[in-house]
C-alpha cells in the first residue's frame, strides 16, 4: 500500500499533540495580581517550549524519513504507531513537569525522569522505524537509500542523548529539564541534512 494514509495520520496526531500543549498553558484570573501570576506560572511556558521545539524537531526529522517512503508493510505501521504512541503522550509530562518541578522533593524526580524516557523513547521509536527502512530497502525510493542510514544514527544519537537527563532527574531535577532543552537547542542549530538529502532524492524519484 502507498503512504498517503499514514502521512494523513501522523501529521494529525503531531498537531493534536502540540495542540494540548497549547490547552494546558495555565490561565490565571484577571486580577491586580495578574502579570505576577503569569510570571509565577513561568515553568508551564518554559516546558511548553521545550515540548514544542522537541514535537517540531521531530516532525522535520520525521518527515524527511517518510518522504523517502514509497511502500508501506504492515510491520512499518506497527513501528509507526509505537512513534506515535509516544509523541502522542507528550503534552501530559510536560504538563506534569509544569506543575510540579517548582516543588522538589519525590514529586519533581518523578515527573522530570518521566519526561527525559518520554523524549527518549519517542526517539528510539524513530530510531526503530529508520532502522527497519535500513534493512527493507524496497520500501524506500531509491535515490534515497544511501542516506538511510545517516538518519537511523541521527535518530539513536538523539535518543540516548536523553540518558543524561534521565540520570539527572533522580538527582536534581531542574538540571534534567535543562539538559532536555539543551538537547532541543543543539539538533534545531545542528541543521542535519539528512532530511533535505532524502527528500530531494525521492522527488527525483518522483515517488513523493
Amino acid at each position: 500500500m502507498g503512504p498517503g494514509r499514514l502521512h494523513a495520520l501522523i501529521d494529525g496526531v503531531f498537531a493534536i499533540a502540540v495542540t494540548l500543549l497549547v490547552l494546558d498553558l495555565p490561565k490565571p484570573p484577571g486580577s491586580a495580581r495578574f502579570v505576577h501570576r503569569l510570571l509565577e506560572a513561568w515553568p508551564s511556558y518554559a516546558a511548553y517550549v521545550v515540548s514544542f521545539a522537541t514535537i517540531a524537531l521531530i516532525w522535520v526529522e520525521h518527515h524527511g524519513m517518510m518522504s523517502a517512503v514509497r511502500l508501506v508493510n504492515r510491520r512499518f505501521l506497527e513501528r509507526t504507531l509505537i512513534f506515535l504512541l509516544f509523541v502522542s503522550i507528550i503534552p501530559w509530562p510536560t504538563a506534569l513537569a509544569a506543575e510540579h518541578i517548582r516543588q522538589g522533593g519525590e514529586a519533581a524526580r518523578a515527573v522530570a525522569f518521566l519526561y527525559a524516557a518520554t523524549m527518549m523513547l519517542m526517539g528510539l521509536s524513530m530510531a526503530f522505524s529508520w532502522r527497519y527502512l535500513c534493512e527493507h530497502q524496497q520500501l524506500i525510493a531509491e535515490p534515497a537509500r544511501p542516506a538511510m542510514p545517516a538518519g537511523a544514527r541521527r535518530a539513536l544519537l538523539g535518543s540516548l542523548a536523553y540518558v543524561p537527563a534521565i540520570a539527572f532527574a533522580l538527582l536534581v531535577p531542574v538540571v534534567s529539564l535543562a539538559i532536555d532543552a539543551a538537547i532541543a537547542i543543539y539538533f534545531a542549530l545542528s541543521r542535519s541534512e539528512v532530511p533535505g538529502l532524502i527528500y530531494n532524492a525521492a522527488l527525483k524519484d518522483g515517488s513523493w
